[in-house]
C-alpha cells in the first residue's frame, strides 16, 4: 500500500501553517530544519505512523507555510507550533522530535510550554545557550556567521539558490544517495522563493535572542522529561555534541553518535531513526 500522508493548512496567529499528518494513536510531532521542509521525514513517517498519529509541520516561514515579516526566534517559532497543536488540533500531550533547527524549536516547545511534551528526541541538533559557548561548533559551521551577516548573503545567494542549497544537500551528508535529484528538487521548490531566503536567514539572525531566552530558562532548572539525543558521526554531523548539549539542559538524557551518518539523519539512516525512536517512545 502506498504511503499517502494528508496535507492540511491552519491559520495560526499571523501565519498560515502547512502540516502533514499520517496514522492514528498517540501524537508524535516531527520538526524539520534548514534548508528542508516536512519532507525530510518522508522515509520514517510510513513506519512511525503505524503506531502514532504523526504530525509534521512546515516551520514558520518555511516550506509551504506562509512568510511572516518577523518572529523567527525559537520561542516564537515554538509558540506557533504549540498553538497549532493545542488550539487547532486540541492536543494536550505529545511526543516530539526535532532535527537541525527543528531541534532548538523542539527544545523551546518543551521548555516554554510545560506539560505538553512527554518525551523529546533530538537528531543532530544542539541547544543555543546551553552553556557550551558555541552553537556554531567554534566556527566549524561557517554558514552560521555568514547567515547572520546583514545584506551580504542575500546579495550573493539571490538568483543562485540552486547552487547554494545544493552544496549543503550534497556536502553535509555522509551518504551520497541520501537525497535523490527529485528529493532536492522538492526542497528547492520552496527554497527558490526569494521570501524563503529572508525567512531562512532570519533563523540564524535570531540566535542571540535564542541564547538569552534559553539561558533565562536554564537559570531556573532543566528539562525533566526523558530525552534521546544522537548526532551523525561523519561529515558535517555534530557527533557527540548533540548528546552533550542535551545533557547540559536535561536531567534524563540518553543517546550518542550514529555511525555511517552525516547531518541528514532521517534520510541517511532512516532504519536507525525508526528503531531508536520506536524503542525510546515505547519504553
Amino acid at each position: 500500500m502506498t504511503f499517502a500522508p494528508e496535507h492540511h493548512y491552519a491559520k495560526v496567529g499571523d501565519s498560515l501553517v502547512h502540516f502533514v499528518t499520517a496514522g492514528e494513536g498517540p501524537a508524535l510531532v516531527l520538526l524539520h530544519g534548514w534548508p528542508q521542509t516536512w519532507y525530510a521525514w518522508r522515509k520514517v513517517m510510513p513506519e512511525l505512523s503505524k503506531s502514532y498519529r504523526v504530525i509534521a509541520p512546515d516551520l514558520r516561514g518555511l516550506g509551504d507555510s506562509s512568510r511572516p515579516s518577523s518572529g523567527f526566534d525559537m520561542r516564537t517559532v515554538a509558540g506557533e507550533i504549540a498553538n497549532l497543536l493545542q488550539g487547532h488540533l486540541g492536543l494536550k500531550k505529545i511526543h516530539l522530535a526535532g532535527h537541525d533547527w527543528g531541534g532548538p524549536a523542539a527544545f523551546a516547545l518543551a521548555a516554554f510550554h510545560p506539560g505538553l511534551v512527554q518525551k523529546l528526541v533530538m537528531w543532530d541538533a544542539a541547544v543555543p545557550g546551553d552553556g557550551s559557548g558555541s552553537y556554531s561548533q567554534a566556527g566549524r559551521r561557517w554558514h552560521h556567521a555568514f547567515h547572520q551577516t546583514l545584506d551580504l548573503p542575500e546579495a550573493l545567494i539571490a538568483g543562485r539558490e540552486d547552487v547554494y542549497y545544493r552544496w549543503f544537500y550534497r556536502q553535509f551528508g555522509h551518504r551520497p544517495d541520501a537525497m535523490s535529484e527529485s528529493d532536492i528538487q522538492e526542497y528547492l521548490r520552496t527554497y527558490r522563493d526569494v521570501a524563503t531566503l529572508r525567512t531562512g536567514l532570519s533563523y540564524y539572525r535570531n540566535v542571540p535572542q535564542d541564547v538569552r531566552d534559553n539561558e533565562e530558562f536554564l537559570r531556573n532548572g532543566r528539562l525533566t522529561m526523558p530525552i534521546l539525543a544522537y548526532g551523525g558521526a561523519e561529515s558535517m554531523g555534530r557527533g557527540e555534541e548533540g548528546f552533550t548539549s542535551l545533557q547540559r539542559v536535561g536531567q534524563d538524557v540518553k543517546g550518542g553518535t550514529i555511525p555511517d551518518c552525516g547531518h541528514w539523519v532521517a534520510e541517511e539512516r532512516p532504519e536507525f531513526v525508526i528503531a531508536e525512536m520506536s524503542a525510546f517512545l515505547r519504553g
